[in-house]
C-alpha cells in the first residue's frame, strides 16, 4: 500500500531510509524526530525510519490519561522509570530496553491523508515482520496496535503535523514485560503484554529483528552522514554504545 507521498510528482514509492539509533533517551529522541519533521518539511531530506530502544519510560499522550497509572511518579522513579508527556495520539505506553520502537518520519501522500489508513498499514507491516519469525500477529476491530490471539504485542501511536507524521510503534521483542504492571497498559485494563521472545521461548537475534523489519517497512538502511544537530541529539541522549546498538 503506498502511503508515502512521491516525490516530484514520481509514481513510484518514495525512498524511506531506515537509521539504527540504539538505545536513546526519549526526550533527545523526540527531539530528533521535531529536527527531522523540519527537515522532511522542508523537503531536505527523504522519509526517515528510526530504529531504537528507550531506557525505562512511561509515556502519556496529548490527552492526558494519568488514571491508567497504578503508581505515582515518585514511586516509578523508584524503579528507575521515568515519565514523560508526549504529543502523540493512543494511549499511555510503556517502552524499555529490549523493545523495538520505530518512529516514522514520513509525509503523507495527496489525496491518500487518512491516518487510519497508515496506522492499518503499519499494523500490516508488523505483522509482516514477526511472521519471518513464525509469530502470527493480527489487528483488532476498534484497536491499534498487533495481537497474538488475546495477547498485545506491539503499541501505535502518533502524531501529524502539517501531513509529516512523528513517532510509530513498540514492539516487544526481549524486553521486560513484568514493568507493564505499573500501568493499564494502552489504557486496557487487564490486557496481557507479550513478547516475540516470550511467543518463540526464545530469546530474538537483535540484527536480525532489525534487517526484517526494514524490509517489511519497504525501507532501506542508510549509511550516510546525519546533520551535525540531529548527530548532536543522538549523541546527548545515547545510552548504549554497544555492538548491536550502535547508530547506523
Amino acid at each position: 500500500m503506498n502511503i508515502i507521498a512521491p516525490e516530484n510528482g514520481n509514481s513510484s514509492a518514495p525512498r524511506l531510509e531506515a537509521r539504527q539509533v540504539g538505545q536513546i533517551l526519549y526526550k533527545p529522541a523526540y527531539e530528533l524526530q521535531r529536527f527531522l519533521h523540519g527537515e522532511r518539511l522542508a523537503q531536505k531530506i527523504p522519509d526517515q525510519f528510526l530504529l531504537l530502544e528507550h531506557p525505562p519510560t512511561v509515556t502519556i499522550p496529548r490527552r492526558n490519561q494519568s488514571e491508567n497509572l497504578l503508581l505515582s511518579e515518585s514511586q516509578m522513579s523508584e524503579r528507575g522509570i521515568e515519565v514523560f508527556p508526549t504529543d502523540r495520539g493512543g494511549q499511555v505506553t510503556l517502552h524499555n530496553p529490549g523493545q523495538l520502537v520505530g518512529y516514522l518520519i514520513c509525509r503523507l501522500e495527496p489525496g491518500k491523508r487518512d491516518l487510519h489508513s497508515f496506522l492499518r498499514w503499519i499494523e500490516e507491516r508488523l505483522a509482516k515482520t514477526i511472521s519471518n519469525f513464525g509469530i502470527h500477529g493480527e489487528s483488532r476491530k476498534g484497536l491499534t496496535g498487533l495481537w497474538v490471539e488475546d495477547r498485545k504485542i506491539a503499541s501505535i501511536g502518533i502524531a501529524v503535523k502539517k501531513w509529516v507524521t512523528l513517532h510509530g510503534f513498540a514492539l516487544n521483542v526481549n524486553n521486560d514485560l513484568s514493568q507493564f504492571g505499573v500501568m493499564h497498559p494502552c489504557g486496557l485494563v487487564g490486557v496481557q503484554m507479550t513478547s516475540m521472545s516470550k511467543e518463540l521461548g526464545a530469546v530474538v537475534e537483535w540484527k536480525g529483528l532489525l534487517d526484517a523489519t526494514v524490509r517489511a517497512f519497504g525501507a532501506e538502511w542508510d549509511e550516510s552522514p546525519l546533520p551535525e544537530e540531529a548527530l548532536s541529539l543522538i549523541e546527548s541522549g545515547r545510552i548504549s554504545t554497544s555492538p548491536e546498538s550502535k547508530p547506523r
